[in-house]
């Protein structure tokens, strides 16, 4: 978390350097945007059963940030890198951010000082312009609270099914939810970075209050995401239910660098690969 002092150096830099070139700024984004379709159309399958760009939003937003960084590491060539080249030289940062935005959906996107700059603006509507710039303020990015909050963006937003893991509970205190889409495929989730370090920041408590409060999963779905584990996940689960599941968070809270060896030696790998299909 940046500073309040931080956060007033980046102000300064983004009204001096960005904010009196946002235009500029804006047709470069929709340069770089246009040579990523270029490199990720050409691959991009259909997600939730629809074509790229829908659902694409990480892999554009990374894709964007690595050709920004290729720009900004050779001689400015328009008006729009030549701006971003003086904001990072005085002291700016360009960081990618994820959340939920609007309350809507989840979303990618680049903070650039008090910029907002999303350059997958299309990756749930396709008929919206490729890249968005507004002040951070507007943007209404907001952090996901905890795993009870992810839950219900996902179902609402991709129109999944949403349950407590209490079928592999000792992944619960990581991959508290499960996912189960229209096509039935069954997912865990989410271990992405911002995810697991909002899980792990109170000892698994959020996990654990989801797990107590959340659906369960029918019997179906329990069955068919086990079957699909090889014999050595279900040895690490021979119990499933709540408890099993609690209990998981609070061994972890106990032994907090279980789960730093867990993670490091890939022991979630297994069960999880987000959006790994699980069963089909």
């Amino acid at each position: 978390m940046r500073s309040q002092s931080s956060d007033r150096l980046q102000a300064a830099l983004t009204a001096r350097f960005l904010k009196p070139a946002i235009a500029a700024l804006r047709e470069m984004f929709f340069e770089i945007r246009a040579e990523t379709d270029l490199a990720l159309g050409r691959r991009g399958e259909a997600r939730y059963r629809r074509p790229y760009p829908y659902g694409w939003c990480l892999e554009i937003t990374q894709d964007v940030m690595e050709r920004l960084r290729a720009r900004m590491a050779r001689e400015p060539r328009s008006a729009g890198e030549r701006a971003m080249k003086l904001f990072l030289l005085n002291g700016g940062q360009v960081q990618r951010r994820w959340g939920v935005l609007r309350e809507q959906f989840f979303q990618n996107a680049l903070a650039a000082g008090a910029l907002y700059i999303d350059v997958s603006n299309d990756t749930v509507d396709i008929r919206k312009p490729k890249v968005e710039i507004l002040p951070m303020g507007e943007a209404g990015l907001a952090p996901v609270r905890d795993a009870a909050h992810y839950a219900g963006i996902a179902q609402s937003y991709w129109g999944c099914a949403v349950y407590a893991n209490t079928a592999l509970p000792s992944f619960a205190p990581l991959l508290p939810i499960i996912l189960v889409d229209r096509s039935w495929r069954i997912q865990l989730h989410s271990k992405n970075e911002y995810m697991t370090q909002l899980l792990r920041s109170d000892g698994f408590r959020r996990s654990e209050q989801w797990l107590r409060g959340g659906t369960e999963p029918p019997a179906a779905v329990v069955r068919a995401l086990r079957e699909a584990c090889p014999s050595d996940i279900l040895a690490l689960n021979l119990e499933t239910g709540v408890d099993a599941a609690v209990e998981a968070c609070r061994r972890l809270r106990v032994v907090p660098t279980t789960v730093d060896e867990a993670c490091s030696a890939d022991v979630f790998q297994p069960a999880l690969g987000c959006p790994h299909v699980l069963a089909a």
